[in-house]
């Protein structure tokens, strides 16, 4: 029997450019990938590669120099063209030429029913897999030396534009379920889904805790499923996996290959064709949005979600979380007679602000990039409370992470949350300040401080 949870904060935001489910393509083989080090919190890369290496799909191209059974692999075979670094020699990409026929590194068919949690552990470290779980606390790769007390999966999202998991699982939850049934190995697994998803084929599961969250945006973010069901205390460990990788994990168990290909949701008011697009992790953001676009002037491609998905452009490449390519207008050409005083019929406010609230029943929006206004002090108006769902007094946590105060960190649940959390009260947030940049520096410094 599922246990229901409902949602009542929260904000869900129509936006134009969702992508429709009768539309799905696969996107043609592409010339370049590239894995971004970048995209895996809490590790220091270590190349194991060099550039003109010759490597498989599931080869590892490097590995964290704290704990180096931890490895990341390659999603295609092929030769490592170029090694890409930042300021002070920071690791960026690493991008890999693909060869016209695909090779696979065999890490072997697993009999699951035989197979224990070592055993699974064991497999998903060689084959690159490991890396796409997340931890509470501090939302970074996990050490594969520290037991989870639970594993949680959110097997949807209410993000704005974004891709629906009840759609692009089809046809393969026999995949996600044995993908979910070696998780249960390593630990207790709590999966999350919506009402919508109760008469679906990811059901029944007989290896995982169900749990049904109704309700508004965030009400399908994992840490809101924690908070709800099995809030993380100091000293203890959850691990996280987003459901596109469960269902890459049950591939590997059946195949014995690592294949990267996830369906992905192809959006936002600037795609001429919003689609489902069925394409491998790494793969260059042109090849995904080819005849797409126009042009890219004036224009914000979104590597993932707009509300947590990373500026990019035509020469990036998609990112190793992502499951959403968005474009949105910049802005940055928009001149306006009257500015703010501007009446605004076909804008959003959270604050009615705009004529818009008038017009009834929320319909979807096509907004810019613009913040329309700097960073204010921070007034303690509960304007964060009303779109955080979680157990936690958003706005005196935020405070605590910009003092430093430690200790006031832990007394407010710092370590359930992570930055992606911060989204919404960062879109309604009148002080115009960067939550989610400022929760992940405050993050990265408490684990620092407890290492």
């Amino acid at each position: 029997m599922e246990r229901l949870f409902k949602i009542k904060k929260g904000l869900d935001l129509k936006l134009v450019g969702e992508a429709p489910q009768t539309n799905v393509r696969e996107a043609a083989p592409g010339k370049e990938y590239a894995v971004c080090p970048t995209d895996f919190h809490g590790i220091q890369p270590k190349l194991v590669v060099k550039e003109g290496d010759q490597v498989l799909a599931g080869s590892p191209l490097f590995v964290d120099k704290a704990t180096e059974s931890v490895r990341f692999v390659s999603p295609v075979s092929g030769r490592v063209v170029a090694i890409e670094r930042g300021e002070r020699r920071k690791l960026l990409r690493i991008r890999i030429a693909a060869d016209n026929a695909q090779v696979a590194k065999d890490f072997g068919v697993v009999d699951l029913s035989k197979a224990n949690g070592e055993t699974i552990k064991k497999l998903l470290l060689e084959s690159g897999l490991f890396g796409m779980l997340r931890q509470r606390p501090y939302d970074v790769v996990p050490s594969p030396l520290e037991a989870p007390k639970s594993i949680f999966v959110s097997a949807f999202n209410k993000m704005p534009l974004a891709a629906s998991f009840a759609f692009t699982v089809q046809g393969q939850e026999d995949d996600f379920k044995m993908g979910v049934k070696a998780l249960a190995k390593l630990a207790k697994v709590h999966m999350g889904i919506s009402p919508e998803q109760i008469n679906t084929g990811i059901l029944p599961l007989e290896d995982a805790e169900v749990s049904v969250f109704s309700g508004p945006n965030p009400a399908g973010n994992v840490s809101v499923h924690i908070n709800h069901v099995d809030p993380v205390n100091k000293g203890e460990v959850v691990w996280t996996m987003a459901p596109e990788d469960v269902i890459i994990v049950g591939r590997l168990l059946r195949t014995g290959n690592v294949d990267m290909t996830r369906t992905i949701a192809v959006a936002g008011s600037e795609v001429k064709d919003p689609c489902y697009l069925k394409v491998k992790v790494g793969a260059a953001l042109a090849d995904v949005l080819n005849g797409q676009l126009e042009t890219t002037e004036h224009k914000r491609i979104i590597n993932g979600n707009p509300l947590v998905g990373c500026k990019s452009d035509a020469n990036g490449f998609l990112a190793a979380h992502a499951s959403e390519v968005c474009v949105l207008p910049e802005g940055d050409d928009v001149n306006e007679l009257f500015g703010w005083i501007a009446p605004r019929l076909k804008e959003f406010s959270t604050s009615r602000s705009y004529f818009s609230w008038l017009m009834g029943k929320q319909h979807p929006y096509a907004p810019d990039c613009r913040i329309k206004g700097g960073e204010r002090h921070m007034i303690m108006s509960g304007e964060y409370d009303r779109v955080f769902p979680m157990d936690i007094y958003a706005g005196y946590l935020v405070k605590a992470i910009i003092t430093g105060d430690i200790d006031r960190q832990e007394e407010l649940g710092i370590y359930e949350i992570a930055p992606e959390d911060f989204a919404l009260p960062e879109f309604v947030d009148s002080s115009k300040l960067e939550l989610q940049r400022i929760v992940r520096e405050g993050l990265e410094i408490l684990r620092k401080e407890n290492l």
